[in-house]
């Protein structure tokens, strides 16, 4: 009888474990898209009537499409920076576009994904380490990497090789005088490298399929290849204009379009694959641009509207400069809709880990506050009582979010600027002579916001 009791009692205890663990949700699988200079309006779901882009329109319908999102900064290495980090340009290490790595103390949303039980992957451009310096990504957090390690080799969609972990990988395009960093143009184009990085990354996320993945997807479009434009006037590397052919407009605006047009279809051809191997229920899809559009490669942002309703492109801290376009989607778990959620890139590290039950791999103080609250539409959502940008090209510029008021002081020697973004959202009209108040109070935060670095040195 003592027997069959003790059994009994075990038997319910199991039941009882399976029951509870089975009612665990399990943790997402991660895929992080960034765009590379696709601006707030670029997209159809943000507006958009010339590009056609239905695969990012179509998750931004399944998902949450964001409103009052902000990449990290104005340009790439720095937003990216703080995408990984969870840092803002005033705390993070890497503050503008330059060759520079990351500490081995940094520490990477990937680092701790990876510690939490996490495979991880990137493919695409890094841009915070280079060959043989503690910033690689397999040094960083990275189990998997294939893509670009440095900025100005991925303006070339047909370079001479990619990195595979730490190895150069040849390919078969020929790209003379390429140097040390292998950018430049190529005169012999076989091998479309975004076309090789989303099949790298396809095929990883199948062989990981058993298992937790986070995959940083890092596109290099629509960046122009700023070589081909001195060669040609023409710095949208596309292999054929697609629906654009015979549109009325310039030779690089027709590739501009392509190449958005293209990047959108690959989004499609990942969440396709998601689905075919069983995955798109457990998967968190994130979707982004690591700052506003560009005016390069011939291309005119004006002429798209790829800035929307916003003041400004790449290189300003203006909202066109820094307010990206955002999406998540995770089916049965995001409700879709549309959020005025006001976050930034440094929240990402925060908001995955505790989605992916990492949040002990991450250090205590980041600027970020974690948006799963709002993903989920549970519990409480913290807000920021500010956001911070600082840049420290040409003449120097700060800006600063607080509540509905934007501070910009571009440049450095200029008195500051106050919009209100409920009312002007193009920050079309200066209201600091009225608001002296808010004036003084925002300069102070944004001061206090600074943490002065001996590498990253504003002008004078």
């Amino acid at each position: 009888m003592k027997f069959k009791a003790l059994l009994s009692a075990v038997v319910a205890l199991g039941l009882t474990f399976a029951v509870s663990h089975a009612a665990e949700p399990r943790r997402p699988n991660v895929v992080f898209v960034l765009a590379d200079d696709l601006g707030y309006g670029d997209l159809g779901c943000y507006g958009q009537t010339k590009i056609r882009t239905p695969h990012l329109d179509r998750l931004a319908a399944d998902g949450m499409r964001f409103t009052q999102f902000y990449a990290g900064s104005t340009v790439c290495a720095p937003s990216r920076c703080c995408l990984m980090t969870g840092l803002h340009t005033g705390h993070c290490y890497i503050r503008g576009n330059a060759r520079v790595d990351l500490r081995p103390e940094d520490v990477t949303v990937a680092e701790a994904l990876k510690a939490g039980g996490y495979t991880t992957g990137l493919f695409g451009k890094w841009g915070l380490g280079h060959e043989g310096g503690s910033g690689q990504p397999t040094r960083q957090g990275f189990d998997h990497f294939y893509g670009y390690l440095d900025q100005v080799h991925a303006h070339n969609y047909y370079p001479a090789f990619l990195m595979r972990g730490e190895q150069r990988v040849a390919l078969k395009n020929e790209v003379p005088g390429n140097g040390p960093f292998g950018g430049g143009v190529a005169s012999k184009k076989v091998d479309y490298a975004p076309d090789l990085i989303l099949a790298e990354a396809l095929k990883f996320i199948e062989a990981n399929r058993a298992r937790p993945f986070f995959v940083y997807l890092a596109m290099i479009a629509p960046h122009a290849n700023n070589e081909a434009t001195k060669a040609t006037g023409n710095g949208s590397e596309v292999p054929d204009l697609g629906e654009y052919k015979d549109a009325p407009w310039s030779e690089p605006q027709k590739a501009h379009a392509a190449l958005v047009t293209r990047l959108d279809r690959d989004v499609g051809k990942l969440r396709e694959r998601l689905k075919e191997l069983g995955l798109e229920r457990d998967t968190l899809i994130v979707f982004s641009s690591d700052n506003g559009p560009h005016k390069e490669g011939g291309n005119d942002p004006a002429f798209s509207k790829s800035g929307g309703p916003l003041r400004g492109i790449k290189r300003d801290l203006y909202e066109g400069g820094i307010r990206v376009p955002m999406i998540a989607c995770w089916p049965g778990r995001i409700k879709p809709g549309t959020s005025d959620h006001v976050g930034a890139f440094w929240d990402v590290p925060a908001t995955l880990a505790e989605l992916g039950g990492a949040d002990e791999h991450l250090p205590k103080n980041l600027d970020g506050i974690s948006f799963a609250p709002t993903l989920l539409g549970q519990g409480e959502q913290k807000q920021h009582a500010s956001l911070f940008w600082v840049f420290n090209e040409r003449q120097g510029a700060r800006a600063m979010r607080m509540g509905k008021w934007k501070a910009v002081q571009q440049p450095l020697t200029s008195p500051v600027k106050l919009f209100d973004l409920t009312t002007d959202i193009g920050e079309a009209n200066d209201v600091a002579a009225t608001n002296a108040p808010i004036v003084e109070k925002m300069t102070r935060a944004m001061d206090s916001a600074y943490t002065p670095s001996e590498r990253w040195k504003l002008p004078k």
